[in-house]
């Protein structure tokens, strides 16, 4: 089964992206575009 989540910036803090991800894996960390902070940083899930 699949989850909805969403991605916060590491930097500023804010919730820029969601995306989906199995229940069983574990916690999801992706280096995206951040359009506040201008540059990409890592995102975690929240």
């Amino acid at each position: 089964m699949k989850q909805v989540i969403t991605l916060v910036c590491t930097e500023c803090k804010r919730r820029n992206y969601t995306t989906t991800r199995e229940k069983k894996t574990p916690s999801l960390s992706l280096k995206k575009y951040c359009r506040f902070c201008r540059k990409h940083i890592l995102h975690k899930e929240k």
